[in-house]
C-alpha cells in the first residue's frame, strides 16, 4: 500500500483530563490488540475519484471527532497505576488516523486469507487505545480498518462505537450512549468467591510464552469461510437429536468443530484431553430479571463483560460419540457461566488476586496437550449497520492473530442478510487443511462471487 498519510483526531469538544479505572473484568485481558475491517463498494459520487476520497476521509474524521466526545475512552491512553495495574487516562490525546491508497481492486482481494487481505487495511497501533486506517482501492472502493486495545473494550463495545460513528457520519443521533459506570462491576462486600472460578481462570504468569515452530502444519494462521444457513440448521438438528432442549446454533457449531479437530488429532492422541472454550457476554446476565435503569445501563456498558468457560474431553470420546453428545457437553459447561452469580463470583475472584493479573485457563495450553480453541460470538457484529453514508459494507470481519497456542474462532452474520455465517478461524495450518477436506459442505472459502463483488467494484 502506498501514499499513506497520518493525522491525529481528538474529540471535537474539550474533555477534562481524568482517570478511568479498568474494571475487574477488564483486568482479565492481557495487552492484546484486535483488528476489525469493513469493506465498501465505490461510493456513488459524481465528483472525481481523488476529490471523492478526500471528501470521504474528511467526513470520517469530523464524525470521529464528534464520536470521541461520547466515547472519550477511545481518545485516551492506557498507563500503569502505582499498584502496577493498567488504567485509562482520559486525556484526549486523540486517535491516530491514517489515509492510504491500495493499487488493487476490491474483487482482487483474497478475503479467504485475512493475514494477507485484511492485515494490510488495519493500522499498527503504536499509541493510544485505538487507531484508524481508511484506504481507497484503485476501483474507488473504501476499506475502514480499526485496531483497538482489548483491555479497554470488547467486541460489543467496539460494535457500539462503530454504529455510533457511522450514525454521526450520516448526521443522525446515536442510538446508544455508552455508560462508563465502573461501579456496576464493583466487587461485593464481603467478597464471595466460588471455587469453580479457580478452574476457569489462572494467574497470567502461568500462560506459556508463544513458541516459534518450524513445522508449518503447526503454525497458527487465519482463514475466513462462509456457512450457509441450511447447513447451520442441519448441524443444529443433528446436535439436538435425543435432547430434551434444542441446542443453540453456537453450541451446535462449536460441538461440530470440536469433533473435527479431535479427529484431526487422531487415535495416537486418543487419551489426551482436548479443550473448548466459548466466550460469554455477561451484560444481560448481570442485569438479571431487573427492568429499568440497571438493565438499560448494562445494555450500554462500555468495557469488557466477558467470561470464557470451557470443557475438556478425551479425544477418543469426541471422535466416537455422536454430535448430540458433544453438544450436550458444550451446553453443560456453558450453563454454569450464563448466570448472574457466575459473573459476580468472577468479579470477586479477580479482587482477591489483585494486583496479580489473571487470564482464562483455556488459553494455557502446553505443547504436549491436545487441541484447544475458543469460540467467540460476533453474531451481534453490525456489518450492515455501519453505513457511513455511502451504503452498508459488502464485507466485514474481525482479525485476531493473537499469538498464543490456543485457536480462536469467531462467527459473524453474513452481510448478505440471508442467515448465513461468516466464520473467522485462527487455527494451525494442518487443522485448517483437515477441516476443509473433511467438511467442504460446511466450510466454504469466502470469495468475491459470494459477496457479489464484480469486476467494476
Amino acid at each position: 500500500m502506498g501514499g499513506a498519510t497520518g493525522d491525529v483526531v481528538a474529540a471535537a469538544l474539550p474533555i477534562q483530563e481524568h482517570w478511568l479505572p479498568l474494571s475487574n473484568l477488564d483486568l482479565l485481558l492481557p495487552p492484546l490488540d484486535v483488528n476489525v475491517c469493513l469493506f465498501y463498494k465505490k461510493p456513488p459520487h459524481d465528483v472525481t475519484k481523488k476529490e471523492s476520497f478526500i471528501s470521504i476521509a474528511k467526513t470520517l474524521k469530523e464524525a470521529l471527532a464528534e464520536a470521541l466526545v461520547t466515547f472519550y475512552a477511545f481518545a485516551g491512553e492506557v498507563v500503569t497505576s502505582p499498584a502496577g495495574e493498567p488504567e485509562l487516562l482520559c486525556n484526549n490525546r486523540g486517535v491516530d488516523f491514517v489515509e492510504g491508497f491500495a493499487d488493487m481492486a476490491l474483487r482482487e482481494l483474497n478475503f479467504y486469507d485475512p493475514d494477507e487481505s485484511i492485515a494490510m487495511f488495519v493500522p499498527k497501533k503504536r499509541r493510544g487505545v485505538i487507531s484508524v486506517q481508511v484506504t481507497e482501492l484503485k476501483c474507488g472502493s473504501i476499506a475502514v480498518g480499526l485496531t483497538f486495545d482489548h483491555r479497554v473494550a470488547d467486541a460489543y463495545s467496539t460494535n457500539m462505537f462503530l454504529v455510533s460513528w457511522s450514525q454521526i457520519s450520516r448526521s443522525e443521533p446515536i442510538s446508544l450512549v455508552p455508560s462508563f459506570r465502573r461501579s456496576l462491576l464493583n466487587p461485593r462486600r464481603p467478597l464471595l468467591v466460588d471455587s469453580s472460578i479457580d478452574r476457569l481462570f489462572i494467574p497470567l504468569t502461568s500462560l506459556p510464552p508463544p513458541q516459534e515452530t518450524c513445522d508449518q502444519d503447526h503454525a497458527l494462521t487465519s482463514r475466513i469461510y462462509y456457512i450457509e444457513s441450511d447447513v447451520l440448521d442441519d448441524l443444529q438438528r443433528m446436535a439436538s437429536s435425543g435432547s430434551c432442549t434444542r441446542r443453540t446454533k453456537i453450541e451446535s457449531f462449536s460441538a461440530f468443530l470440536w469433533k473435527l479437530l479431535a479427529k484431526h488429532a487422531g487415535n495416537d492422541q486418543s487419551t489426551i484431553i482436548s479443550k473448548l472454550g466459548v466466550v460469554v457476554d455477561g451484560r444481560r446476565r448481570l442485569a438479571g430479571q431487573e427492568t429499568g435503569e440497571k438493565e438499560n445501563v448494562m445494555e450500554t456498558y462500555f468495557g469488557n463483560v466477558l467470561s470464557v468457560p470451557f470443557g475438556g474431553q478425551r479425544i477418543s470420546d469426541l471422535i466416537e460419540k455422536p454430535l448430540s453428545w458433544v453438544a450436550d457437553e458444550v451446553h453443560e459447561f456453558l450453563k454454569e457461566a450464563t448466570t448472574k452469580d457466575h459473573f459476580l463470583n468472577l468479579i470477586d475472584w479477580v479482587e482477591t488476586h489483585r494486583p496479580v493479573p489473571a487470564v482464562a485457563a483455556v488459553y494455557c495450553t502446553g505443547p504436549n496437550e491436545g487441541p484447544a480453541f475458543v469460540v467467540s460470538s460476533g453474531r451481534g457484529f453490525p456489518v450492515t449497520g455501519v453505513d457511513f453514508g455511502w451504503g452498508p459494507p459488502v464485507f466485514g470481519s474481525y482479525h485476531f492473530p493473537w499469538g498464543g497456542r490456543t485457536g480462536y474462532v469467531m462467527p459473524t452474520p453474513s452481510p448478505t442478510g440471508n442467515g448465513d455465517w461468516i466464520v473467522y478461524l485462527h487455527l494451525k495450518k494442518g487443522q485448517l487443511k483437515f477441516v476443509e477436506e473433511e467438511a467442504p459442505h460446511v466450510f466454504k472459502p469466502i470469495n468475491s462471487d459470494y459477496l457479489n463483488i464484480n469486476s467494476a467494484d
